[in-house]
């Protein structure tokens, strides 16, 4: 048995902010994938992410007794894979930000779900919300809360632009430049990251007034400017704010920001050679970076793997 592909997701712009109903970003990201299989020999790893399929098939269990509103899965069918010695085999990494749970959740949906909305059919509002609803319950089974964004952008392997909380559509992004100087790029941090910690510190900071309105006069007002931006193709705009979004992230996120990592912040800052930002909750795994001129951002970051994402 090997089940269809689903991809790992980047959040482009929108982390934390989308909580406080910021506009979002998230495109699909090819290069990490990941399916659901059966073997005849598994590996130490592949026992384990057995094992995790089915503490998840309880939780779906529990949903399904629990919530009126939770879809039918052919329960009897996953727990007999289950048995059989199914797991998640996935190159997406985990606790780097990039969604690993999210295929694991959008794969799961895909073989299960017995009347499940599908990515050929017209898909309105109304249908993503209830996607994304749905994704958002299970895969709080990994993180304590979920969005559901993460699973949705796997599932349909689209560019996903988030409006608000209550408004989801999927989004055209510009065609790449093949042979622009600019990128969008991964950092990897070299270090595992937790969602759930880092939310719990970011709610906590949401207790003081002065957060509050730092989130809403600045992070999600920058935050939103550089979706517009990227959506119409103003990268001289785009640059501007993602360079106004970073200084913000560093000035009042420093505890997502692993602490090594704060004075390569401030040096993309300071030279305008990149201009960092969180990829995810932060915490370690990736970090995004945005550069006017890859080969200055591979020079100056010349002790780091940088992954290009997209090309300007």
């Amino acid at each position: 048995m090997k089940g269809p592909l689903f991809y790992s997701k980047i959040l482009l712009f929108g982390e934390y902010g989308i909580i406080k109903d910021s506009k979002g970003l998230s495109i699909p990201y090819n290069f990490y994938k990941g399916a659901l299989q059966i073997s005849d020999h598994p590996t130490e790893e592949q026992i384990k992410s057995n094992g995790n399929l089915s503490r998840l098939t309880g939780h779906i269990e529990q949903l399904m007794k629990q919530d009126s509103d939770f879809p039918k899965f052919d329960v009897e069918t996953l727990k007999a894979d289950v048995a059989a010695g199914m797991f998640f085999d996935s190159s997406i990494p985990q606790g780097y930000g990039v969604g690993s749970s999210g295929a694991l959740v959008a794969s799961i949906y895909d073989k299960y779900a017995i009347e499940k909305i599908t990515v050929l059919e017209n898909l309105t509002r109304e249908k993503l919300l209830i996607l994304k609803d749905i994704f958002g319950k299970i895969e709080s089974f990994f993180h304590g809360k979920s969005s559901g964004l993460d699973p949705l952008n796997s599932y349909l392997s689209l560019p996903i632009l988030i409006n608000s909380k209550e408004d989801i559509e999927p989004a055209g992004i510009p065609s790449q430049s093949t042979t622009g100087k600019g990128a969008v790029f991964l950092l990897d941090s070299g270090i595992v990251g937790e969602t759930a910690p880092m939310v719990n510190i970011f709610m906590e900071n949401m207790k003081q007034e002065g957060f509050r309105s730092m989130l809403k006069d600045k992070f999600v007002k920058y935050t939103d400017m550089c979706v517009e931006d990227f959506l119409s193709g103003d990268v001289k705009g785009l640059f501007g704010n993602v360079k106004k979004l970073s200084h913000v992230v560093l000035d009042n996120f420093k505890p997502m920001i692993p602490a090594q990592f704060h004075g390569l912040w401030k040096k993309g800052l300071d030279t305008g050679d990149y201009y960092l930002k969180l990829c995810g909750s932060g915490g370690g795994g990736y970090i995004l970076g945005f550069t006017e001129d890859l080969e200055k951002a591979e020079s100056s970051l010349k002790d780091y793997k940088l992954e290009v994402v997209y090309n300007f």
